[in-house]
Formats: C-alpha cells, sequence, structure tokens
C-alpha cells in the first residue's frame, strides 16, 4: 500500500513569542513518526513523509493529491490537534483514503478524536509500530479492523474500541527510524546554543520512565512496564548508522539517560572505546548522576547535560512528584561543571500552590546556580497527565488547545494568575540573561560562526524583553 506519514503544517510564531521565536525555534526529528515509518516500509509498503514544519497546508494537500495514498497517517499533539482535524478533512475533501490519527493527544483522548471529525477513520492508542503494519494488513485486504489491538475504529455509524496493544518490550526487534525519508538532514535542528555540529540526529535509547512528575505524558500511565531499555549493542548500532549517514551530532531525547547508571556508564565507555567521532547531548535526573558518570559522559563526546531543576522551591517539587531536592540538583549542577559540561537547567512557573513570591525564589535559585543554558517554562496539563486527570484539584484550565505549550499558560493553580505566570517568566529571562557574570561568559564561549549566530539571537530577544512588557501574553505569538 501506499502510505502518507504527515505533521500538519505549522509556524514557530504559533507557539513562540514573535519577539523571542528566533532563540527558541527548533525543528525536532519525528522519531515516533520514523519508527513508525521504518516497520512499514520493513513490511513491503510504500512511504512518503510531509513535514508541516517546512510545508505550508498547501503543499501538503498537493502532494497528497498527486502522490494518491491508500493510507493516511496524522501525527498530532495537543497544540496541533485543530491542524490535524482540518488537515484530514481537506485531504478526505479531495480523496477518499483511509486516514488514522496518532501522537501524544489522541493516545490520550481516544474516542473523542473520532467524534471531533468525521474524516478521521482510526486512532492508535498507543506505540504505533506493530498496530499500524497490522491495520494496513488489514485494509489491504479489505478486512475489517475488529480485533486490531490498539486501535479504535470508525464502523459505519458506530465507534468500534479494540482491546490496548501491550507496550513493546523487546525494543531491539524495532528497525531504526527511517531517517533516510527526512530530505535534507541540516534542517532539523534543536534551540540554537543547544548544539555544537549539524547535522543533529536523535536517538531514543530506551522508552518509558519510573518516576511519577504530574506534567509528563506517559503511555504507561500506572508505570507498570517502567523504562524499557535497548541493548547497548543495538543502541551503537544506530549511533555508527547515523555517522556513515552524515551525522556529527546525536542529542539523546530519553527523558533520562542515566536511568539505569551501569547501563550509562557501559554506553560512554563504549563510545570512547570505538572512537567514535561525535559531539553529544544528554538529559538526566539530578539524582541518578555523579562526577564519574558525568566524567565518562565528557570523556566519550558529551558536551552539555540538561538537569531537570523545575524549581527552586522544596514545597514546589514536592507537589510535582519530583523526587529530588534542592541539594540534589546544587550538586549535580556543581559536578556537571566541574567536569566541564555546558549546564542546561529547565525551570516551570504555575505549579500547584505556588506563589507569586515563590516563583521569584526560582529565579534566585537559577540565578544560584548559575548554569550555562537556563530556560522558564509554564507548567502545562497536557492530556493523559495526572496534571491533566486532576485539574479540580490543582486550578484552572485554558480551553483553547493552541496555548497547550510550554509557553501559553494553558494552566493557572488557584494560587496564582495567568498574569503572574507570564510575568515570571519575562523577569526570569531578564535577570538571568542580563547578568553580567552571563554576558562575559557567554562573549568568552564564542568559537565559530554557529555560536555568533546563537548569540546574536540571543541578545534580541533580551532586548525585546527588557524593550516590551507582556511578551509572552497571549496574542504575542
Amino acid at each position: 500500500m501506499k502510505c502518507a506519514l504527515i505533521i500538519p503544517s505549522w509556524i514557530p510564531e504559533e507557539i513562540f513569542s514573535s519577539k523571542t521565536a528566533g532563540s527558541q525555534i527548533n525543528y525536532w526529528q519525528p522519531l515516533g513518526t520514523l519508527y513508525v515509518a521504518s516497520s512499514i516500509l520493513k513490511a513491503g509498503h510504500d512511504v512518503r513523509f510531509l513535514n508541516g514544519a517546512f510545508m505550508t497546508h498547501s503543499e501538503i494537500l498537493q502532494n497528497v493529491s498527486e502522490y494518491k495514498p491508500d493510507f493516511v497517517g496524522l501525527y498530532s499533539t495537543t497544540f496541533g490537534w485543530n491542524k490535524a482535524v482540518r488537515t484530514a478533512s481537506d485531504i478526505k475533501q479531495i480523496l477518499n483514503v483511509f486516514i488514522a490519527v496518532g501522537g501524544p493527544y489522541p493516545i490520550a483522548m481516544q474516542e473523542k478524536c473520532l467524534m471531533d471529525s468525521m474524516a478521521i477513520d482510526s486512532v492508535v492508542t498507543g506505540e504505533g509500530e506493530l498496530t499500524v503494519v497490522e491495520m494496513l494488513e488489514r485494509l489491504s485486504h479489505g478486512k475489517s479492523l475488529a480485533g486490531v489491538e490498539g486501535a479504535i475504529f470508525r464502523d459505519v455509524d458506530r465507534i468500534v474500541k479494540n482491546p490496548p496493544r501491550s507496550l513493546i518490550t523487546d525494543l531491539d526487534s524495532l528497525p531504526f527510524p527511517a531517517r533516510e525519508l527526512l530530505g535534507n538532514a541540516i534542517n532539523y535542528i534543536p534551540p540554537p546554543a543547544t548544539y555544537k555540529r549539524k547535522p543533529v540526529a536523535v536517538i531514543m535509547t530506551a522508552r518509558g520512565c519510573n518516576r511519577r512528575c504530574i506534567f509528563c505524558f506517559q503511555i504507561d500511565k500506572e508505570r507498570k512496564h517502567g523504562v524499557r531499555y535497548r541493548s547497548v549493542e543495538n543502541v551503537m548500532q544506530e549511533i555508527e548508522l547515523c555517522l556513515r549517514q552524515g551525522y556529527r551530532e546525536i542529542k539523546f531525547i530519553d527523558d533520562t539517560l542515566a536511568a539505569d547508571y551501569d547501563r550509562a556508564m557501559q554506553i560512554a565507555k563504549e563510545i570512547k572505546a570505538r572512537k567514535l567521532d561525535f559531539t553529544w547531548f544528554a538529559s538526566a535526573c539530578v539524582n541518578q548522576v555523579d562526577k564519574p558518570l558525568l566524567r565518562a559522559f565528557k570523556d566519550a563526546g558529551c558536551w552539555a547535560i540538561l538537569l531537570g531543576a523545575e524549581s527552586g522551591v522544596q514545597k514546589n517539587l514536592n507537589a510535582i512528584k519530583k523526587g529530588i531536592t534542592l541539594e540534589q540538583i546544587r550538586i549535580a549542577v556543581k559536578a556537571a561543571k566541574e567536569v566541564g559540561l555546558t549546564v542546561y537547567t529547565p525551570f516551570i512557573f504555575g505549579i500547584p500552590g505556588e506563589t507569586f513570591e515563590e516563583g521569584l525564589k526560582t529565579i534566585e535559585f537559577a540565578c544560584e546556580l548559575n548554569p550555562d543554558i537556563a530556560n522558564f517554562h509554564a507548567l502545562t496539563p497536557f492530556p493523559g497527565t495526572e496534571l491533566y486527570d486532576n485539574l479540580d484539584r490543582y486550578g484552572r484550565i485554558s480551553h483553547d488547545l493552541i496555548d497547550f505549550t510550554y509557553q501559553g499558560a494553558a494552566f493557572v493553580p488557584y494560587s496564582m494568575t495567568r498574569h503572574e505566570i507570564t510575568e515570571l517568566r519575562q523577569i526570569a529571562f531578564k535577570r538571568f540573561y542580563s547578568r553580567p557574570k552571563f554576558i562575559f561568559r557567554r562573549a568568552l564561549s564564542l568559537r565559530n560562526i554557529n555560536d555568533v549566530k546563537a548569540a546574536a539571537k540571543g541578545f534580541k530577544s533580551l532586548f525585546w524583553l527588557w524593550a516590551k512588557k507582556g511578551v509572552f501574553k497571549a496574542g504575542n505569538h
């Protein structure tokens, strides 16, 4: 069958403030879609990938019209759901094709997605690699989707919900993501100042998480399976494939690469032993790393690490069930800096029970930690998270899905106002990035034209943060 996998069209200014988009913009390799694509290809089908990050809505429709697929798979986040509905509807008007949706929002909302649009024929409710392949086998022979685990489908005038599909435990059995479908790999880059070399590949060495942060979306909501790991050898094979394909940097996007300390150490040592020439970036929980592991990362080519700090108030860390302490954050950040890693710490405002004054304390804590890069988000109640499932207990929610990014303050706790959250974000960026210590260090760190361009975009954003009030308010996106 001919299959079109589509990410609906979007532009950065729909997510980020127009005044700061230049220093925040990023285009990630869509691993979930690429994994599904590789499984479809392995099953013998033809696949075309259309990425709305680089195509207009009309260009997507034109490609679909020319390609005439037998199956369309649409990926959707919460923010992108209205765009997915529009894309499905417009495709159905030009072509009578079976349309399925997947991604975080459909997985969380399930039957509601079929109720939202008659153009959508099915919802994939979990990991799609096996489910979509089975769906295509049924569809290619004109058979019903009844019994296909992990699929909800429309059967004339009724909606049929099949049993969920078990999570994939043998991740090594999956073919590597079909990065060959991406086109020009140089277009896929993380935010400025968070990469050293281009092109950048994204790799996930494990799936799932055994932690219970209330803002984190996991298919395994009850954490019955915890973290499912790929073998170190399988990870090495994908790294080496990426290097043969011309990638020069890798961003590991596991929730925490250090969930299994010994395995993380083994990955680092194996990269070094094979003398693989690439730079890399990873994320880790602060209570899972120490100086020996961070030094091993550094020795193996890691140049930066994200350490989730989230708040400078212990009460608020407890409220989001982060499972860490302020002292653990201090120790991890200090250790990472001492071994020579660039340190990136994200923070969030709008935590249940948080006050404006506590938000100011978080800003003080960020300045005390003095990481190389800090980001300040709004807590977002994505469907499927504990936060979303318990909104009445925690606070109020926006009913406009376009707010469901880390920028839009879609959630407001009873202890704050939306204005206070957006104001805290602006104060935080101004205070952190205007410090003479930071500016001096940033100037000394410039090594190449990419560093200079990233710094220029950052200072442009900083100018607007000082020059314009309400940069992060709704309407400025």
